[in-house]
């Protein structure tokens, strides 16, 4: 699930990780979301001031923690 808030020029992004059902805040801003979300650029390009993780939760709604459990590292 995904809602919003504002926080000046940035929307505040509440993301609930699908597996431990934690809620997370990410800041960014809406029209950088925006274009990602419709497909005019990838995410690592749209939002680039957000870290791989925070750009995973948006992606797949899995939060680092858990990626870390369903795919350790070898």
């Amino acid at each position: 699930m995904i809602s919003f808030g504002n926080y000046g020029n940035d929307k505040i992004f509440y993301i609930v990780c699908e597996h431990c059902l934690k809620e997370y805040a990410i800041h960014l801003n809406e029209d950088d979301y925006d274009r990602w979300n419709n497909g005019d650029c990838y995410i690592q390009d749209c939002l680039d001031y957000l870290t791989a993780s925070q750009r995973e939760l948006l992606i797949s709604h899995t939060c680092d923690d858990c990626w870390k459990k369903l795919y350790p590292e070898d």
